[in-house]
């Protein structure tokens, strides 16, 4: 039985039904069933696939529905959010020569989405950047990035990596290649599916923030993992659910994902923002936005 949230929302018409997986049930020690785990991953799968490849039925439907998060303004203001909670800082386009290692375990982290070279995105950032522009500065360092992959090392990375990457996003192509890697790999599959569950701007931007953070992966902790669960307890929109329910419950989720993942981590990005928002019956996005993150107030007029 799906769980209840505190949140209640007229059920929308159900118009969308791409996203829509049948879970095959498995059973408990004590009898009761529950979702396989084979059956939860395949669902997951299914919808990293849906959500980064193109298909007839799911344009037609995603044409008909508002721009959403997609429009240049909301998308703008998706940036400006991350960026509060991944630099401290609204200018979002300062982060393009961002690299550090900050302690996680995925090695360097850089560029204005958190590329990391222990979890591909940056690898693969910088394979495809280097075959646009051949002999570019980070080339060198691919042996290197596709050695530490998977891992926290900088093996072949120090000492000039940083200062490669910093001196790389001085230049206009490398910007515009963070920019669509940061598109095809977390904006565009994220405000995608989000349409196809029937979620509005706010949960188009809940989904966006939950990818960058957690990765687009299968698994139980990423992303497509946790929309998963979430699915378990309520029903999108586009099923026939409670919006804000189910975008509570999805919180709920996440929330416990980040715990899990690091004791005594800070979730004001979702506390004191996406749950804010949410709280407010704010499911547009609108502004003027107020939100606080790692204890600092941020404005959007």
């Amino acid at each position: 039985m799906k769980r209840a949230g505190c949140l209640l929302l007229a059920a929308l018409p159900v118009v969308i039904t791409a996203g829509v997986y049948v879970l095959t049930p498995a059973h408990s020690d004590d009898g009761t069933p529950k979702t396989s785990v084979s059956a939860a991953q395949h669902g997951a799968a299914d919808a990293k696939s849906r959500a980064e490849k193109e298909r007839a039925q799911d344009d037609e439907v995603i044409a008909d529905l508002p721009p959403g998060l997609a429009a240049p303004a909301k998308k703008e203001l998706a940036q400006k959010l991350v960026a509060s909670a991944e630099n401290s800082t609204l200018n979002w386009r300062s982060a393009y020569g961002y690299i550090e290692d900050i302690g996680d375990g995925q090695g360097y982290t850089a560029g204005i989405i958190g590329f990391c070279t222990g979890t591909h995105d940056l690898r693969t950032l910088v394979e495809r950047y280097t075959r646009a522009h051949p002999g570019n500065g980070l080339a060198r360092y691919l042996p290197a990035l596709r050695e530490v992959d998977g891992t926290d090392s900088h093996k072949g990375l120090d000492p000039g990596f940083t200062a490669a990457w910093k001196a790389e996003a001085g230049l206009p192509a490398f910007r515009e290649a963070q920019d669509e890697e940061r598109d095809r790999v977390y904006f565009d599959p994220a405000v995608r599916l989000a349409k196809l569950d029937g979620l509005g701007t706010l949960g188009q931007f809940i989904y966006y923030d939950a990818m960058v953070f957690h990765g687009p992966g299968t698994g139980p902790t990423s992303f497509y993992g946790l929309r998963e669960r979430a699915m378990r307890e309520a029903d999108t929109p586009s099923q026939g659910g409670s919006e804000k329910n189910y975008l509570d419950i999805f919180l709920d989720i996440r929330v416990k994902a980040m715990k899990a993942k690091k004791a005594g981590i800070d979730t004001s990005r979702v506390d004191t923002a996406q749950r804010q928002f949410l709280y407010d019956g704010n499911l547009s996005l609108r502004t003027p936005l107020t939100w606080r993150v790692y204890g600092e107030t941020y404005k959007v007029p």
